[in-house]
């Protein structure tokens, strides 16, 4: 009966082995034209929609589909849609308009990037570089400029009864029509804009640096729409760059404003002007020398004083001042400093109902909460403890809660808290372990939560303010995912030599053998509070991380400490010398991985983009751990690059002269080891090609063999999809010929190599902290 039984079992084992098999053999590899074709590329991510809410119950859903985009209002407890407007009847007030084909018509209708106003009842559109003006609802569209110059940042008055706008450098205000058809009032708040003075606009530096990439809008509405504070920028003593588009056959040339370390900066002023009319009164700086920066602007609930903060040239303190609006007369409210420098807060104060508000700071070594009264004595401080609060989403002052962002559960992702005004009673409200982000309504009953981990792209739910769930809004299924060989990423804790603990992540090959030897692949970006290792979803970066692993490399990412969000007492060690903290930590990285019986330590790659691209070439003019590196868009000399970022770290070149020059990898080209391939996109506007030129020019003096593959009309990140694939083909064929080739690929552990197949080398988002989007990660 026993040896029945056993038979009985091993035949069972057998069938059901045989079954598996099929199932096992129907996973696909990854290949790169899965990941990164132009045309038959898979989508690994899937799709989350943007939503925006309207009320406490409902919010506005851009539901785009074939380039598309219909506007729905959603019930969000129920889900159940409706049009938000008619877009057919706007469709049909388009037409009627001269010069707009019924095909422009369509295209202006579905567009996504409609301007609302603050009670999503109308919009503002851009026709023929010209605004217009849509009631939802309405026969006919109401046109408010004739000018040829374009009309840029435009805005809505929160009452919804004004637009403003910048036009050739000025701003302007205009009285929305009280009915179809009537006088339409445009008046100048400002005269003297030119191309070096912007008034209500932000240069390059100030929005790529201070303001948020890709915000020019220096301009800012009063909460009861009866002023407007407003920023004038004079250009005057910046030098320009000009980049330049090499593929016409007369070359065209782009010329802007950028100062470099040690350059003057645009000189600021901060005026407030009445929508009422009258010259625009500029707030008195007299206090300050003229090289400062104002990093924030704001209002208090009242309307009655404008806030911001300013710094000093270096960003060594940064001031929170309150004005009157109408006098013009500014105070200092309170002081922040470090032992370093002062990160700008990402938004103004937030106030409450008697006087107080709340204010974030990093004077402790982390980034916490703190209550302050209105003169700036300190109330209390609100949160505590070693990990950073990211975000503050807002307050429920009736029922007595602050809502934030913080990575108290886990550095490597985020979650959502509120706690009570006093400082007590915190809880988390989200549960799944990852990254959530949240959306609050207006009154803090809901948030819309956006999660995802390192192996699950987006999902949305809709939670109460408590966390309790109440529907999945969009579960983003992606089932190509469970179609293909992928390894299962593992996070780690390293220690370096001095006992700091830094975060890693690990992905090994899908058919991962503890007794074989594999070479390594290292990512990083490594530059201040910019975490690589992280619980999220990574996009096309993960996937090609991914098609690594497959080939047999392990893939390796360490967070130096000075990236790993641990605080800013975490940042402080790269102050006025950057690269020499964060190769030790990545050197203490790489020494664990050597004493790994499963790692080939005479085949470890570096790759990096950006700060990233900077610490890859840093690395091989400074260290013998890599046989091979891929430096994208790199800095080689920050003398290169723009004030606000590498003076707030690395001081003023005239104060840190041997710093910059230490730090710089082109002054250590004679030192490269290890073989090189730089990449650059030749119209980078933000890390400019000539720091890659620079670098190869010391390289060449010092006899030194690179690759260097360059990307024409190619911004700091490459985005044409036939170019990222060409880029993401070049590094594949480098890591393979570079880690693979020749070596043997992955041997056994103390023995021979096995031959690895090399194909030919075919045809193929503060500072650029991840390249997931923008290709080059």
């Amino acid at each position: 009966m026993h040896r029945r039984l056993c038979v009985r079992s091993i035949l069972s084992a057998l069938a059901v082995f045989s079954l598996a098999r099929p199932v096992a053999a129907q996973l696909k590899p990854l290949t790169l034209d899965a990941i990164y074709h132009p045309d038959t590329r898979v989508d690994f991510s899937g799709t989350t929609p943007s939503l925006q809410w309207l009320n406490d119950r409902e919010y506005a859903w851009p539901r785009t589909s074939g380039g598309r985009t219909e506007w729905l209002k959603v019930d969000a407890a129920s889900g159940r849609t409706q049009p938000l407007f008619d877009q057919g009847r706007l469709e049909a007030a388009l037409r009627k308009l001269p010069g707009v084909s019924a095909e422009e018509a369509k295209r202006l209708a579905s567009a996504s990037s409609s301007v609302f106003n603050t009670a999503k009842t109308a919009i503002l559109l851009t026709i023929a570089a010209d605004l217009y003006y849509y009631e939802l609802g309405a026969e006919s569209v109401e046109r408010l400029t004739w000018s040829p110059a374009e009309e840029e940042e435009a805005s809505f008055s929160p009452d919804g009864r004004l637009v403003a706008f910048v036009r050739d450098n000025n701003l302007y205000l205009i009285d929305l029509p009280a009915k179809a058809g009537s006088h339409v009032r445009e008046r100048a708040v400002t005269t003297d804009g030119s191309p070096t003075i912007l008034n209500g606009k932000l240069d390059w530096v100030y929005q790529e640096e201070i303001y948020g990439r890709g915000n020019y809008r220096g301009y800012w509405w009063s909460p009861d729409s009866s002023s407007i504070a407003m920023l004038r920028l004079d250009e005057a003593d910046v030098p320009s760059f000009t980049v330049v588009d090499h593929v016409p056959y007369h070359l065209d040339l782009e010329q802007y404003p950028y100062p470099k370390a040690g350059d003057p900066n645009p000189r600021v002023k901060l005026a407030v002007a009445s929508v009422a009319g009258g010259l625009p009164r500029w707030i008195d700086m007299s206090r300050y020398a003229t090289d400062f920066l104002i990093v924030n602007v704001g209002w208090t609930p009242d309307s009655r004083q404008v806030v911001f903060n300013v710094q000093n040239r270096e960003q060594t303190w940064l001031d929170l001042n309150l004005a009157d609006a109408r006098p013009g007369e500014s105070r200092r409210v309170l002081r922040s400093t470090t032992k370093a420098w002062v990160e700008r807060p990402e938004e103004a104060p937030t106030w409450l109902a008697d006087g107080t508000f709340l204010w974030t700071s990093e004077s402790s070594g982390w980034m916490h909460l703190y209550r302050y009264r209105p003169d700036g004595t300190l109330v209390k401080q609100i949160t505590t403890g070693a990990w950073e609060m990211r975000t503050l989403h807002g307050i429920d002052e009736k029922n007595g809660w602050i809502y934030f962002a913080a990575t108290e559960r886990s550095p490597i992702g985020l979650d959502v808290y509120r706690i009570r005004l006093d400082g007590s009673g915190m809880q988390r409200l989200t549960s799944a372990s990852g990254t959530h982000r949240a959306d609050f309504n207006p009154g803090f009953s809901h948030f819309i939560d956006a999660w995802s981990d390192v192996s699950t792209p987006p999902q949305l739910r809709l939670h109460r303010a408590d966390g309790q769930e109440v529907r999945v809004i969009e579960p983003n299924a992606v089932p190509a995912l469970a179609e293909y060989r992928l390894g299962k990423p593992e996070f780690l804790q390293v220690k370096a030599r001095d006992g700091f603990v830094m975060e890693a992540m690990m992905i090994k090959p899908p058919d991962f053998d503890p007794t074989r030897r594999y070479p390594v692949y290292q990512h990083t970006y490594g530059g201040p509070h910019a975490p690589q290792v992280r619980n999220a979803w990574g996009g096309t970066a993960y996937l090609f991380h991914q098609l690594l692993a497959q080939k047999g490399i392990i893939v390796w990412i360490v967070d130096n400490r000075t990236a790993s969000g641990k605080g800013a007492e975490s940042v402080w060690p790269v102050y006025r010398r950057f690269g020499e903290s964060e190769l030790r930590d990545i050197e203490d990285g790489i020494a664990w991985l050597k004493q790994q019986p499963y790692v080939d330590g005479s085949r470890i790659g570096i790759n990096g983009w950006s700060y990233g691209g900077f610490l890859v070439s840093y690395a091989l003019t400074h260290s013998k751990s890599f046989v091979m590196g891929i430096a994208g868009g790199s800095v080689t000399d920050w003398r290169d690059y723009d004030t606000i970022y590498t003076e707030r770290y690395m001081d003023l070149p005239q104060n840190n002269p041997e710093g910059y020059k230490t730090t710089a990898p082109r002054t250590a080209a004679a030192n490269l080891h290890g073989r090189l391939l730089l990449l650059h996109g030749t119209m980078d506007d933000n890390v400019h090609l000539q720091n890659t030129m620079q670098f190869v020019h010391e390289l060449q003096k010092a006899g030194k063999s690179f690759e260097l593959m360059v990307y024409p009309k190619s911004r700091h990140g490459i985005t044409d999809p036939h170019l990222v694939h060409h880029l993401r083909s070049t590094m594949l064929a480098f890591i393979e010929k570079t880690l693979l080739t020749g070596a043997g690929g992955a041997g056994k552990a103390g023995g021979a190599g096995r031959e690895s197949w090399l194909p030919p080398l075919g045809g193929r988002e503060r500072h650029g902290a991840s390249a997931a989007g923008r290709e080059g990660g």
